[in-house]
């Protein structure tokens, strides 16, 4: 593709621009699911009890805690296309350093340099896409650009059991470095900033109504998400308990995967054709919840197709509930607050559904303890909505 400068760029452009965004969220998806989707050759190889396999798993999103709100501040002080690069080449050092590991401390460590740059890139996506097509069909490139978290994923579970067993499992985790590599050298190559944007006049700070819902609205895509995680992240490790192969149970779980790429989309439109955003996500909280805590009972292919079948309709309307509430001046500090509390359920949270696997000796815990999670999400909506209709009739 020709380099285009911006300020002169053609209507395909963005598209090109909004692929390369899309593959980067892809390789963080793919290397985020690593460890899961190789856990049961980590566990006999490395000799990793369970409580160690979800640490490791958290110890991914940990970095987020601390850095998610500055890496968009820093974004903005030496560029988006910069601190994007950073954060691919840490994922690149830290699937290296993974990759090479023979012991839990050198494994923490990659994963939480990797951790480091993905939560980096993770921070600026959803900004530069939006750059790129605010105004002109940026609900169809947001919807494309959640996916491909997901596509990520359901890739790992399927190509890295399959490289450990042609190669090793240090070959795997080396392999979500090459990808990262890939995608690096892509944005590179490619990603130029957007058309300056007018500059928004007024508060540059969020109020404390705007920082109590932000952090409501976080809680609801970080309560769903860590269910939705300990499914694809535990069932490798059920399924193999059940008789699978290691290869037959990353098949069968990815499936839960690619079906929610089918129905994130789907559920944007439902929205936007029917309305009803809070009856949709309240009727998938609830099915979702019911189905994953039936998984370690019945965990068939059909049960799993439902599972992503139900994930994916609620994302399109849970990403829309922090822009109801923050003003247009207070979007990036409000998207640092709302990925903050993601990320501290998902460093916490995870790590705790192994420890519950340990703990009781069942490989259902963790399915029981992520059906919870979903429906507490649905609580924390129902304060979030409460909350915004007090703030609004105040204002």
């Amino acid at each position: 593709m020709p380099f285009i400068h911006p300020m002169r760029a053609d209507g395909n452009t963005r598209w090109w621009i909004l692929a390369v965004l899309f593959l980067a969220r892809t390789a963080m998806g793919f290397q985020f699911q690593a460890v899961a989707a190789l856990s049961p050759f980590v566990v006999a190889d490395l000799k990793f009890d369970y409580a160690g396999l979800g640490w490791l798993i958290g110890l991914y999103l940990l970095p987020g805690v601390a850095i998610a709100y500055p890496g968009g501040l820093l974004g903005q002080y030496f560029g988006d296309k910069r601190i994007a690069l950073l954060g691919m080449a840490l994922m690149v050092a830290g699937g290296l350093v993974t990759a090479i590991a023979d012991d839990f401390a050198v494994a923490a460590a990659g994963r939480i340099v990797s951790g480091g740059g993905a939560v980096l890139i993770n921070v600026l996506l959803t900004k530069m896409a939006t750059d790129w097509f605010i105004g002109r069909e940026i609900g169809t490139a947001l919807a494309v650009l959640v996916s491909s978290w997901p596509i990520g994923i359901g890739a790992a579970l399927v190509v890295l059991p399959w490289l450990a067993v042609q190669a090793s499992t240090a070959a795997a985790f080396a392999g979500t470095a090459a990808a990262a590599a890939v995608v690096l050298a892509l944005v590179a190559l490619i990603y130029r900033a957007a058309p300056a944007l007018p500059r928004v006049e007024g508060r540059a700070s969020p109020s404390l109504a705007e920082i109590v819902l932000a952090s409501l609205a976080g809680g609801v895509w970080m309560l769903f998400n860590v269910g939705y995680i300990l499914v694809v992240s535990f069932a490798p490790a059920l399924l193999t308990s059940r008789g699978l192969s290691a290869q037959e149970a990353g098949l069968v779980t990815s499936v839960v995967t690619w079906t929610v790429i089918v129905t994130i989309p789907l559920g944007g439109m439902l929205i936007d054709r029917i309305g009803h955003a809070g009856g949709l996500m309240i009727a998938s909280f609830i099915l979702l919840g019911s189905a994953v805590a039936l998984v370690p009972a019945a965990p068939s292919l059909a049960l799993m197709t439902f599972v992503g079948a139900v994930a994916g309709l609620p994302c399109g309307a849970m990403m829309v509930l922090p822009g109801e509430v923050l003003r247009p001046q207070n979007r990036s500090a409000g998207m640092g607050i709302f990925y903050t509390w993601y990320y501290v359920g998902m460093a916490l949270l995870v790590p705790a559904a192994g420890i519950l696997r340990d703990a009781s000796g069942s490989a259902g815990a963790p399915f029981w303890f992520a059906g919870a999670l979903v429906l507490a999400a649905m609580a924390v909506l129902l304060l979030f909505r409460l909350l915004q209709r007090r703030a609004q009739a105040a204002a």
